[in-house]
């Protein structure tokens, strides 16, 4: 079996779970179980600067992370990636979120959530992060 042939069988074994059984389990939940999952995804991997959230994205076959905007209390970013792979028509983008929430909660010391909007049209999501300067947290 070739390297290609592994990626795919890997990509697929994932959608599998990602879009089919997950989605039947959690049933009308799936959004908050999701972004809560992503959130303790960050706990497990924690990054030291959310700039590294990039090459997790990558690793991760989650598609391409970009940073469109960062000021004191608020990020954007863009995940763009191949529209076959990341399903931007079906999926929910909450696991991500919450990564991405809880990575910069770990990173600035303040209360982070993060929302998503997704642009099937665009083959995008764009994610809005935003914490609160007033609402100082201990991980």
């Amino acid at each position: 079996m070739s390297t290609q042939q592994k990626n795919e069988t890997t990509q697929f074994g994932y959608e599998l779970i990602r879009d089919h059984v997950l989605s039947s389990i959690l049933g009308k939940n799936e959004n908050d179980i999701l972004y809560w999952c992503g959130k303790e995804l960050a706990r497990k991997f924690p990054l030291y600067e959310l700039d590294e959230a990039i090459s997790f994205f990558k690793e991760a076959g989650w598609g391409d992370l970009v940073f469109d905007k960062v000021s004191t209390s608020e990020a954007f970013c863009t995940l763009t990636g191949d529209p076959e792979v990341l399903k931007f028509e079906q999926r929910c983008f909450r696991l991500e979120a919450g990564f991405l929430a809880q990575q910069q909660q770990k990173c600035s010391g303040f209360l982070t959530e993060c929302y998503e909007e997704t642009k099937a049209k665009q083959s995008l999501v764009k994610f809005h992060i935003k914490w609160d300067l007033k609402d100082k947290v201990e991980d």
